[in-house]
Order: C-alpha cells, then structure tokens, then sequence
C-alpha cells in the first residue's frame, strides 16, 4: 500500500461467505507467481461456462457503474481453504483494500502479507457503505491507516478498525518482512553489540 490514506468508489460484493475457491477457483492455482491472477478473480461467478468473452451481465465486476480499489463485501469474507492465491487475485485485480464486517484469520493474514488491507467493521457501518452505494455508484469511501478509520464520504460517516502494530508499519513503509528487518538493523547490531 504504501500510503497514508486514500480516497475511492467501490465495488460492493453484497454476498456472505464467500470462500477462497469463489474468490479464484483451483483451476486456476496451477501458477506460483503473484501476477495474472486479477483476470481470474471470481471466474465462476462473472463468466458463463467459464468463457471470458461471456460475462454475466449482473455480477457485479461486469458493471461498468462499479469501480474502484475497494471491495466491499458482506460478513464472513475469505474463509475455506487457506490459498494466499486469494488475495494475490484481488490485489492484482487493482484492489487496494477489502472492508467487510468479518475476516476468515488465515484470509486476513495472507491479504496484509501481500500489501491487500483488510478493514474489518461493524455489520451496521457495513450496511451504510452499501446503502450509500446504493444510492450512488459513485459514493467514494476514505481509508486512513495512520489513523486507523474508515469514512463514508457522501454522509461523513466514520468508523475506527483495528490492525496489527507491525503489519501497519510494513503496510504504511511498503516493507515486507525482511524490508521491517532491514529498517531495524542499526537496532539489532546495537542489541548484538549490548549483548557480546
């Protein structure tokens, strides 16, 4: 992410549970680097007979009035099987960030290790965002992570979310976990030091 905040339209995805094997079906697991995985991003459910030159014209990904880097989706987002190829789909897809009302943990973990930001908030503030986009296609949301809130901006509406001290600094930094090492060193050669 790399950034303090942002401002976006979104894509709601009012749907529950969706599993890993809907966010990118294993068929499509056979590739072990992160890119080409957005094209595939809830293959099943956006094309017919899994042919790409028919889109299913209701599904949400396949309507030009929703666009945006933040999906918003309904409770129970991410859980099933464990496939960091999940989150690899939807920030290749050009997502910055997921919001939902509840994270399955191991999703959670995959999206914050691949720079994807999970902002989990109440079911009632959910239902705000997907109302205001509702209302409008357009409604853009905000994510501040240095202060840790989200806010609704056609109604000024704010929510605060939590997220890990560490993986905020990495996110925040743009670190993965060596980068966070690399940034530390003068701390751990003076530990080291202390310690000899």
């Amino acid at each position: 992410m790399g950034t303090v905040g942002f401002r976006s339209t979104v894509v709601p995805l009012n749907i529950e549970n969706v599993d890993t094997d809907q966010i990118i079906p294993a068929r499509f697991l056979k590739a072990t680097s992160r890119e080409g995985f957005g094209k595939n991003l809830f293959r099943d459910w956006r094309y017919s007979n899994d042919d790409e030159k028919q889109p299913k014209p209701d599904f949400v990904l396949n309507e030009p009035a929703y666009s945006g880097r933040i999906l918003v989706a309904a409770k129970n987002f991410g859980c099933g099987s464990s496939r960091e190829h999940a989150a690899w789909a939807i920030k290749d897809a050009g997502f910055d960030v997921v919001v939902s009302s509840f994270f399955a943990d191991i999703f959670k973990n995959n999206a914050l290790n691949n720079f994807l930001l999970p902002v989990q908030v109440s079911e009632d503030f959910l239902k705000k965002i997907f109302e205001a986009v509702q209302r409008d296609a357009k409604a853009e949301v905000e994510i501040n992570l240095e202060e840790q809130n989200i806010k609704i901006i056609p109604t000024g509406e704010q929510e605060a979310f939590e997220i890990n001290a560490y993986k905020k600094t990495c996110l925040l930094n743009g670190y993965d976990d060596i980068d966070y090492l690399l940034s530390i060193k003068p701390e751990i050669e003076e530990f080291e030091h202390h310690y000899e």
